[in-house]
This record gives C-alpha cells, structure tokens and sequence, in this order.
C-alpha cells in the first residue's frame, strides 16, 4: 500500500502565511504541482479562520465592474456600479447593457416581500395520531419556544412552525428572520435549543432528528418556491418602446410573445426559472460578495412575468423567492469581498435587503439582454466576438 501523508497543521496558529507556504510545499513534494500563483495573496491569513480550513492560498477570480444600474427600490435607491466575478467572456458586458436599458426606462422598483430562513427537524411517534396531536402541542406552545429561541441565539426569531404528518412522523419547518445575516447556521443553533426543551417538556418525549430535509438546505425545491427560503424579491420596470429599439434592437412585442414561448420550454423541461439564466448574475455577485457560492442552487430559481402596456410599452418583472445573501458574517468580511460589498453600500447590518434588490434587479438586467440577444440574432456573434479566449 502507498504510505499516506497528513496535510500540514499548526494546532496553535493555522491560519498564517508560514502555514499556507507549508501546505503549498507540501502539495509540490506530493504532487509535482506548483501553486505559486495560489500562495501569491494579498489577503492576511488570520482573516481567514472561520470560513475555511488548511489555508493555503486563494482562487483568483476575475472581477469585472457592470452598470451604473439606476435602483428606485424601497431599500436601493440610486446608481451602483456591480462587482461580478466571473471568467465568461460577455457576460459584464451583457449585464451592463440591461441595466443601462433599466436605467434609460427610469430604474427598477424592487420590493422584498417575505423573509423566511428555515431549519426542518422531524419528530418521531408510535403512530399517526400522536404525530398529528403533537402538532397542536406545538401551537399551543409557541411562544414558550418564541422565548427559548430568544433566550439561545441573538439574532433569529422565530415566526412560525409549518407542520407535515406523514405516517408515524411529523415534519417541521422552523421558520426565522435572520436579520443581515444568511441565517443558516444560527437558525440551527436556535432549533437545536428548542427541539430540546421540547423533548424536555412534551409529555412523550419525543425523538427528533434535527433536519428531516425539508428545509432543502443549500437544494432546490417546490416547497421554497412556494413558502420563502432566505427573501422573497420582486424587481420590475417598464421596457419603454423607444429604448428597447435603441438599445435591443427589438420589439417589444417581440419580447412579449418570447417570454409565453420560453415559458412553455420552462413548463417542457421542469427548469426552475423560468426567464433566460438568472444563475449568471446570482453567482457572479455571490462571489465576488463574499456569499457562500453553494446557496445559488436555492437562489436561481424564480419567475419572470411580461405584460403589454395599451402604450405599447412593456412591464418586465423577475421574483426570486429564496434568495440567500447577506451583508455580514460569513464570508462578507474577507477584505477583497469586504471592498466589493463596499462599492455598493452593502456591507453591515441594515444592508441585508439593499443588497437583496440589488442583487435581484441584476438578475433581471441580464434577462432583458440575454433575451434580446437571441431575438435580435445577436446571442452567437457577441461570444465570437468577446466571450473566446484566443
């Protein structure tokens, strides 16, 4: 058998430049690979602990500046220029000229209608019955668990339980605001806590596991779609006639009849957005952003909605109903994503939901070009011309 070795490790101090030079050494003895662009950050070591383990170095993204994009939400109100990292050629370019397009029409409204961050313990019973009856338990106890909540974790609240019997088992869904914060990982401290003073105080005792999988952590679901997973968001704007010929290059009755077309390949293929690609955006901003990159697959999916005005203009919308950011914790303090977050006035508590519209009214720029890109013949000949790495 070959003799296997252990990645370097400093029980005391981990997360140093000393330690992160070791690792890449390390990986050169093993490997034959050099990481010498790796370990070339700038970024100090120690700001690293807590987001990552045997630091050794950083992924160097390209980071390109879209917009102005003209914002006119409840909670962005202004031009921002967006950090998107990215290495798809057009893609900064395209997202630019949709939010030049939103801006041109007078900016786009967005609204965040729902917060909502879940952790879905299932309880465990002999039968049906008392699966059902434990579900009144649990309403008849819900501030007791309001106040055990409160008492365990700073920032959650919780607003309600949601309940599903199936057989001899309870499924839950703990629902929580989460402030500025993504909320998953507090939201399972605060569940923790009260799963067991439930277990403690319920005549039963009944066993739990902590997650059943219906908060469908970090995957995307129905149930989320539905319910609210992280924000619910709404952006929209009317595509005035005059712009969408200047600048797209199309009708807009045009792009009316596009988007009953491609909702019916959204309906064909089970895709869950249903405008052009709402995951290019999301992902670009999440990097860049310091958000954790894991929680697009929740974050994509959404819906876009067209209207035809009697003016012959036309109203654009994309709601995205589990979107997960945050502008602190996680990784938003890391310097290069703290900076990017700063560019926008994102960064710290009482940004949460500017950075939500934000990130939303982007999503729906890049459809309204992708989708006159493919209208006007133009899809193919921009990636010849920008998006091929000669």
């Amino acid at each position: 058998m070959t003799e296997r070795h252990s990645i370097p490790r400093d029980k005391g101090n981990d997360h140093t430049r000393e330690m992160a030079n070791k690792r890449a050494e390390f990986i050169e003895a093993e490997t034959g690979a050099k990481l010498d662009k790796v370990t070339s950050f700038t970024i100090d070591p120690e700001t690293t602990m807590g987001n990552i383990e045997n630091f050794t170095g950083t992924a160097q993204i390209p980071i390109g500046i879209a917009g102005p994009l003209k914002m006119v939400g409840e909670h962005a109100q202004g031009d921002f220029y967006i950090p998107m990292a990215t290495t798809e050629g057009t893609l900064v370019a395209s997202y630019s000229r949709g939010m030049r397009v939103i801006s041109e029409c007078g900016g786009c409204r967005t609204t965040v209608v729902k917060h909502s961050m879940q952790r879905a313990p299932v309880f465990l019973f002999d039968n049906a019955l008392d699966a059902r009856e434990f579900g009144k338990w649990l309403d008849e106890h819900i501030e007791s668990i309001r106040a055990v909540v409160r008492a365990s974790v700073d920032v959650p609240e919780l607003i309600e339980i949601e309940r599903y019997v199936v057989a001899n088992m309870l499924y839950t869904r703990f629902c929580y605001t989460t402030g500025d914060a993504a909320g998953q990982n507090m939201t399972g401290k605060a569940t923790l806590y009260a799963c067991e003073w439930i277990k403690a105080n319920h005549p039963a005792s009944p066993r739990y596991i902590l997650s059943g999988n219906i908060d469908t952590d970090k995957k995307h679901s129905m149930m989320n779609m539905i319910q609210t997973r992280g924000k619910r968001v709404v952006a929209e704007f009317v595509l005035k006639r005059d712009v969408a010929k200047k600048l797209l290059r199309i009708e807009p009755e045009w792009l009316y009849k596009f988007r009953q077309i491609a909702g019916i390949g959204t309906h064909l293929s089970g895709a869950s957005y249903s405008g052009a690609h709402s995951a290019n955006g999301i992902a670009a901003m999440f990097i860049a952003c310091g958000q954790d990159a894991a929680n697009v697959s929740e974050s994509h999916a959404g819906m876009n909605y067209c209207q035809m005005l009697d003016n012959g203009d036309l109203y654009w919308s994309t709601t995205l109903p589990a979107l997960i950011c945050a502008t602190y914790g996680g990784g938003t303090g890391l310097q290069t994503q703290r900076e990017c977050l700063e560019m926008m006035d994102c960064y710290g508590t009482g940004k949460g939901d500017k950075l939500a519209e934000i990130i939303t009214a982007v999503v729906l720029a890049g459809d309204i070009s992708l989708s006159s890109a493919i209208l006007a013949n133009e899809w193919v000949s921009s990636h010849e011309q920008m998006g091929r790495n000669r």
